[in-house]
């Protein structure tokens, strides 16, 4: 049984990778792509593609969560949620945001500060016409982050509008779609021995990138 309070005997020491000083040599979009490769073909990593979102509410409040990451490229990080969501509210206040992977399997994590904008219309008109339609109904009941009476209300609404759309394709809820995250830095750690992990620092100076090796 464990002790409430006292989880000092929880260690675990990490020494499946290294970051060389040659990663300084490549973009971090580069580095953020191979590391996810791995991840993909990691059979412990279930969704590579998770990753924390912090924002910061208007109250100056940070928050934090799990959402699917569902493409990446040079130009940045796209997922999608309600735009009157917690987290939608947030951005529309403050659009600084902080990405975060970790797939402890690799030791490895990916920290990434930018700044979150609304995708166009029909990019997210795309993604919502290839989600499974349970999904899609699923966007259109839900009220995110909004309090309900409980369970049973989603489920009758759900059924309603499933029935409903049997025949007639649904379409994109105007207040849902996507965000692309636009990077200002990286922060690659891969766990060392002896605590001494590796962290190099990316970070976009005018039009370049430069980086730094990081303490632990």
């Amino acid at each position: 049984m464990i002790q409430q309070g006292n989880l000092a005997n929880f260690r675990k020491s990490y020494e499946k990778g290294v970051i060389s000083d040659n990663f300084k040599n490549f973009s971090p979009f580069y580095i953020f792509q191979k590391w996810f490769e791995e991840a993909v073909e990691d059979k412990h990593i279930i969704e590579p593609n998770a990753m924390t979102l912090s924002t910061i509410s208007s109250q100056n409040c940070p928050k934090a969560r799990v959402v699917l990451l569902k493409k990446f490229d040079s130009d940045g990080f796209t997922f999608f949620t309600n735009y009157n969501s917690t987290k939608g509210k947030s951005i529309q206040n403050n659009n600084n945001v902080c990405l975060n992977f970790y797939w402890p399997s690799l030791e490895k994590q990916i920290i990434v500060i930018g700044n979150a904008n609304r995708i166009s219309q029909k990019e997210s008109d795309d993604y919502f016409n290839s989600r499974p339609h349970g999904s899609q109904i699923g966007a259109i009941v839900s009220k995110q982050s909004e309090v309900i009476d409980n369970r049973e209300f989603l489920e009758r609404k759900f059924i309603e509008l499933n029935n409903y759309y049997t025949k007639i394709k649904p379409k994109r809820p105007k207040n849902w779609g996507g965000y692309l995250v636009k990077p200002n830095s990286f922060e690659f750690w891969q766990g060392r021995k002896n605590r001494l992990h590796d962290r190099l620092e990316f970070i976009f100076v005018g039009n370049n990138w430069t980086s730094n090796r990081l303490s632990p």
